[in-house]
């Protein structure tokens, strides 16, 4: 996407306006600033009006400001740094309430989500995994504690699930010794991609396994390998990954499959057993 919004800026650069000459040139030298401005500040930024960055949008090809913002932010998130997100952090709350603003955030990535997935894809995912020999999911930093999440739950419905752990590259890969055909490999990122999911993704497909790729965009590095692909939306929120979108898709997948499975009920009714006699929760008191 970057390339492309570049491209884009140098094949019309002939046809700008004076205005519109100096947008393209701040966003060009300061992509990661620009991402995240709205159009009113973006102009007070570079000295022009808002109606010149909405026309320089749709002039790029854009349907509106806001999709042009979109297309930015997914050319610089995952090259920004910590401290760099920390920075941009600041741009996009401003004087706003935190606690207002991320939560805003998260309900409208949720939002897009939804509307963006392809319920085909969703269907294809459920069944590839109600049909696989070997389960193996694999998130590395942050989208680690996606993979614990999913493979808690797939562990109460199937036998045949491996929850992979990151402690060196090779030790991923001697986890994968045995992944071939007729299993599925869930590979899950989010930015910033991780190059240990990327290498067993590629892994796995060579292997003969089927890749159900959990990521934000078709973009992805791990999406290029995946038979299946599901995309969320994740955000930044400073230097914290917001991974809201991802978890509540990991949710419907868990519902899903437990739906079209037999024999789930029996299952939960011997785990109840098994968690009443070994006083696995806490009871209500009076």
């Amino acid at each position: 996407m970057e390339k492309d919004i570049v491209l884009l800026i140098q094949s019309k650069e002939k046809s700008f306006s004076k205005g519109q000459h100096r947008i393209a040139r701040y966003i060009t030298e300061n992509a990661d600033k620009a991402a995240f401005m709205t159009a009113s500040k973006l102009g007070q930024k570079v000295g022009v009006s808002e109606s010149t960055v909405v026309r320089f949008a749709l002039e790029l090809g854009f349907e509106g400001y806001p999709e042009m913002r979109r297309a930015l932010q997914e050319m610089i998130r995952n090259r920004l740094t910590s401290v760099q997100r920390i920075e941009v952090a600041k741009t996009v709350i401003g004087e706003r309430d935190t606690l207002a603003a991320i939560l805003n955030s998260d309900m409208e990535n949720i939002l897009r989500t939804q509307n963006g997935l392809d319920r085909g894809r969703f269907d294809e995912a459920v069944e590839a995994l109600l049909g696989a020999k070997h389960i193996y999911i694999l998130g590395t930093r942050t989208s680690a504690a996606l993979s614990m999440f999913m493979g808690f739950y797939f562990n109460l419905l199937f036998e045949n699930v491996k929850v992979l752990y990151e402690n060196t590259a090779g030790e991923i890969f001697e986890q994968l010794m045995r992944i071939g055909p007729g299993d599925v490999f869930v590979g899950i990122s989010y930015p910033r991609y991780s190059k240990r999911t990327v290498k067993a993704v590629r892994f796995a497909k060579e292997r003969g396994a089927a890749v159900l790729a959990l990521t934000d965009a078709a973009t992805s590095p791990i999406a290029e390998g995946a038979d299946i692909c599901l995309l969320a939306r994740s955000d930044m929120v400073s230097f914290v990954d917001s991974l809201v979108a991802p978890l509540s898709l990991i949710n419907a997948l868990i519902v899903a499959v437990s739906e079209r499975k037999p024999g789930v009920a029996n299952t939960f009714t011997e785990l109840e057993k098994v968690w009443n006699e070994y006083d696995v929760y806490a009871k209500n008191v009076d």
